[in-house]
């Protein structure tokens, strides 16, 4: 049996280090990005943008469950958060108790988030995530391990449950400080802090990721989301617990996590300003043919084409999709080359492709 020395067993272990050398240039980086994906959407009209923070927070919801081997219904979570912000959208369906739950506790994080975080908070997230009458820490010793009976590999083991008590009132304590880090940073270090005291039996995981997006919109000053750091890390899963693995058995310095920490939020900020500038995109296209008469097939086709089609557009993929004869589909685009929107592809030859007109 392999067995390392976690950190949590070294002297003054939440002292840590990081070497701000490579940090704060990409700490600025990131900083510069959120404040232009602000910008972007101030140029989004009021319905655009409760759209996009309604499919951000559903992303979220949706991620960081599915991290953790769950997968959720994206209507429902869609509809949930819809109905406990008070929005009126199409679509809306019944959720269930499992999807309900990690809304409640994710919109609690992004539109409380200057609230005290308290044990008290703490252990509602807990109940609402798993519907029981309370929230306590663990009361059993926890190991990650991998290997068959006898060649285990122990990748992690977390404090023993009589230390959670006094761990956990130093890391809200801390949180609710008024210290002089960076709330980017923050979030980050409190996100590995909590999951390597790990106080819970099941859950840590996106309890941890919901007071990382909290203190990210506290970095934001505003209960708005329209970026998803579980939709990230959920690509980088595995790089996500490999880091996690060995930082945790460090010696206190953890620039390795605030780096792969920050280069995954940048990322998605990339994935937010290309959503946005794509949202923008569809908005000034329809404002600009908003008196060039369209049916609903082509209205249809066109949305799918701005939303990003994939493969080739040719008239056979336009009739089965907008179920409509090929002769339909072939006046149909005709008539949209004829108004400039549509244009064939460059390659051209037998099966002809077409394309968005793009000014």
């Amino acid at each position: 049996m392999i067995k390392r020395l976690a950190i949590h067993n070294r002297k003054n272990w939440t002292a840590f280090l990081w070497d701000e050398n490579p940090v704060a240039p990409l700490l600025n980086e990131v900083i510069r990005m959120q404040g232009k994906i602000s910008g972007l959407m101030l140029a989004l009209g009021f319905s655009k943008k409760e759209e996009t923070m309604l499919d951000t927070l559903a992303l979220d919801v949706l991620k960081s469950s599915e991290i953790e081997g769950e997968k959720l219904n994206y209507a429902q979570a869609r509809s949930s958060i819809a109905r406990r912000l008070g929005l009126e959208v199409a679509g809306m369906v019944k959720s269930g108790r499992a999807v309900d739950g990690v809304v409640e506790m994710m919109l609690d994080a992004t539109q409380n988030y200057a609230k005290p975080f308290t044990e008290k908070r703490l252990f509602e997230w807990y109940r609402v995530l798993f519907s029981c009458g309370h929230g306590k820490y663990r009361t059993e010793r926890m190991q990650i391990v991998s290997g068959r009976i006898g060649h285990l590999n122990i990748h992690y083991e977390a404090p023993e449950p009589g230390r959670l008590s006094a761990e956990m009132a130093a890391f809200l304590k801390w949180l609710n400080s008024e210290n002089k880090i960076n709330p980017i940073i923050k979030s980050a270090v409190a996100h590995f802090w909590f999951v390597t005291i790990h106080p819970f039996d099941d859950g840590n995981g996106r309890i941890a990721r919901a007071i990382s997006d909290m203190l990210l919109a506290r970095s934001d000053n505003s209960s708005q989301r329209f970026y998803s750091m579980s939709a990230q890390i959920l690509k980088e899963r595995k790089k996500y617990y490999d880091v996690l693995e060995k930082v945790q058995h460090g010696n206190g310095d953890i620039t390795q996590w605030l780096l792969w920490f920050l280069e995954c939020l940048k990322k998605a900020l990339l994935e937010a300003e290309k959503a946005t500038h794509s949202v923008l995109f569809k908005a000034n296209f329809w404002d600009r043919h908003k008196d060039t008469p369209v049916n609903s097939r082509q209205r249809l086709m066109l949305n799918k084409l701005l939303d990003g089609f994939e493969g080739k557009l040719k008239s056979s993929k336009w009739a089965k999709i907008a179920k409509c004869s090929p002769d339909t589909a072939l006046r149909d685009i005709n008539d949209l080359l004829d108004k400039g929107i549509l244009r064939r592809e460059a390659q051209g030859g037998r099966s002809t492709g077409y394309e968005l007109n793009v000014l």
